[in-house]
């Protein structure tokens, strides 16, 4: 399976997302991508207002993202966010060429490092799989990656790989701990992680909030063994990954930590 990551900026200014989005995906294309991975919050960066802003792009932005889809004949996973009467749903979705649209919703929020997103969003309550060439491929966002027994059952319901979008919250250790879950989910999964986030914008030189998390780049790829495929820095890019998922029978076969579980844990 051939993936684009593409570990971005954005910003609250969504039509400069979209335009982003789509010079990506072009590349993405060009380069012969199966699927091409946007990370969490593309559509806007976390700040203020973003319920207003997703009542007001989300119909537009989502329009724009299948006839892309469609136009570069790749999948387009992306960050987005849908507005509730008081609140917003943290999703992630997946835009096919056939004009078909899939979306994940968040389930664990990021209440944590003094940071409260249940403040602003509803939580999501059922994992989400994917079609991806007839490879079932599990979406999940960010915090979820802390939570191993998510992972468990995405793998456990066929899935030989699994994205994590994020926008990862800057600080001391973070990026240890990001690089660290994405190698502990690997493992303890039997698949492959791509956890790919936000860039950094004390790298980049991009203006976004500073009321939210606002993203380390070192997007990663690791495989069911705990190897690293591939691992960016902290500047925006497009990283173009190939990977071989009979890896995940390997592992499977060498360390069956699913069957071997007792009792689900």
């Amino acid at each position: 399976m051939r993936i684009a990551l593409a570990q971005i900026n954005s910003t609250t200014d969504v039509a400069a997302n979209l335009s982003k989005v789509e010079e990506y995906t072009r590349r993405a294309a060009e380069a012969g991508a199966e699927l091409v991975v946007f990370p969490e919050a593309t559509m806007s960066a976390f700040g203020r207002g973003l319920r207003v802003l997703a009542e007001e792009h989300l119909q537009s932005w989502q329009a724009s993202l299948t006839r892309l889809a469609a136009e570069s004949g790749i999948i387009v996973v992306v960050g987005e966010f849908a507005a509730t009467e008081d609140k917003v749903i943290n999703l992630l979705a997946a835009y096919l060429p056939d004009g078909s649209r899939s979306e994940y919703a968040k389930i664990h929020l990021y209440d944590a490092f003094g940071f409260k997103e249940s403040d602003t969003v509803i939580p999501g309550e059922e994992p989400l799989l994917i079609d991806v060439a007839d490879e079932p491929m599990g979406l999940t966002i960010c915090y979820d990656i802390r939570f191993p027994k998510l992972y468990a059952e995405v793998s456990r319901r066929g899935a030989r790989i699994a994205i994590v979008s994020a926008s990862w919250g800057a600080g001391p250790g973070k990026v240890e701990q990001w690089q660290i879950l994405a190698r502990a989910r690997a493992l303890d999964s039997n698949m492959f992680i791509v956890a790919l986030g936000q860039a950094d914008p004390q790298v980049t030189g991009v203006d976004v909030p500073k009321t939210g998390p606002t993203g380390v780049g070192h997007s990663v790829v690791v495989d069911p063994f705990g190897r690293i495929v591939a691992e960016l820095g902290g500047a925006e890019t497009l990283e173009i990954v190939d990977v071989d998922l009979s890896v995940a029978d390997e592992a499977a076969e060498a360390i069956p930590v699913l069957v071997n579980a007792k009792l689900g844990y």
